[in-house]
């Protein structure tokens, strides 16, 4: 019997893309013979994974999870909508939730946390539900929000289970002491970020880029009134002022009355909104029309 080395193990994941612990258990079942490991995988559906890693995956869940002070959301994305109502994906999704507010925000550390109730880590659970389910599934991305007083509030879009949808926020309320509606206060700020869809919290942290671009445009806008440059001046600034009102949560109308500002009405409740994040699925992927998996299963459908 060949000794299983760690590089044996290594060379046997890259070959099939299975988790570590199942190229182990390969290697041991066959002596150490990787090619049989390799049939061996092949036969137990392990090796399907790697087969499955090129295919775009866009649909999936929003997760959200929090703990008062301190709130986690992640982004797990699959080929087809399908699998967001596969109760598996979604107790995974739910888990990786609850392991990011222990390990934090960076994916590569969530991919090596161990994954409860198995032998595996994060990352060869998710190997190993892409050979049971059959689809690409990647962890796109996470956000851990925290405070040191006060609460970091969820809200869940058209949540398809408690925490579980597709467009998820967290914000972060800073408070000297408990005050009461803090967390509803919250929970509206989480609904007006997801309809209004914010790009900042306050002025000083608009992209000086996105600025610099708007500014540009507005001006030339402005010279073909044709107006003097003191008259231009004014004009530019005013509806730079009204970019903001468009793009800072701080300074954006509140949904829930059509008037107050978000920044007055947080004032008002005694707190501090010290920051926020919105998670929409499958923003910013490429779905190239006909390689991936839905597209294999309309064909198939005949639609």
């Amino acid at each position: 019997m060949a000794e299983i080395t760690a590089a044996l193990v290594k060379a046997l994941r890259e070959q099939t893309g299975a988790g570590m612990m199942d190229c182990k258990r390969a290697l041991t079942e066959t002596g150490g013979d990787l090619e049989g490991a390799v049939d061996w995988l092949r036969k137990k559906g392990l090796s399907a994974a790697a087969k499955k890693s090129g295919r775009v995956a866009a649909e999936g869940l929003v997760g959200v999870v929090s703990q008062k002070n301190r709130a986690a959301m992640v982004e797990v994305n699959a080929e087809t909508d399908f699998v967001a109502r596969n109760e598996t994906f979604q107790a995974f999704v739910e888990t990786l939730c609850r392991i990011a507010l222990d390990v934090g925000e960076d994916v590569e550390k969530l991919r090596a946390a161990p994954f409860p109730g198995s032998e595996r880590n994060v990352g060869e659970e998710l190997t190993h539900m892409v050979a049971t389910i059959g689809e690409n599934m990647t962890i796109r991305r996470a956000r851990v929000l925290s405070v040191p007083s006060g609460v970091v509030a969820t809200y869940m879009h058209a949540a398809l289970k408690p925490g579980l949808g597709k467009i998820g926020v967290l914000v972060a309320l800073e408070a000297d002491s408990e005050l009461d509606g803090l967390e509803t206060l919250g929970r509206q700020i989480g609904m007006h970020v997801a309809a209004s869809k914010p790009d900042a919290l306050d002025v000083d942290a608009v992209d000086p880029a996105a600025l610099a671009r708007e500014r540009a445009v507005l001006t030339e806008q402005a010279r073909a009134s044709g107006k003097p440059d003191n008259v231009i001046e004014k004009m530019i600034e005013g509806r730079i002022r009204k970019y903001y009102e468009e793009v800072v949560l701080l300074e954006q109308v509140w949904v829930h009355d059509g008037e107050s500002r978000v920044r007055a009405v947080v004032k008002k409740a005694g707190g501090k909104l010290v920051a926020f994040e919105r998670f929409t699925l499958g923003e910013g992927i490429d779905k190239p029309g006909g390689d991936d998996f839905a597209s294999e299963v309309a064909k198939v459908a005949g639609t």
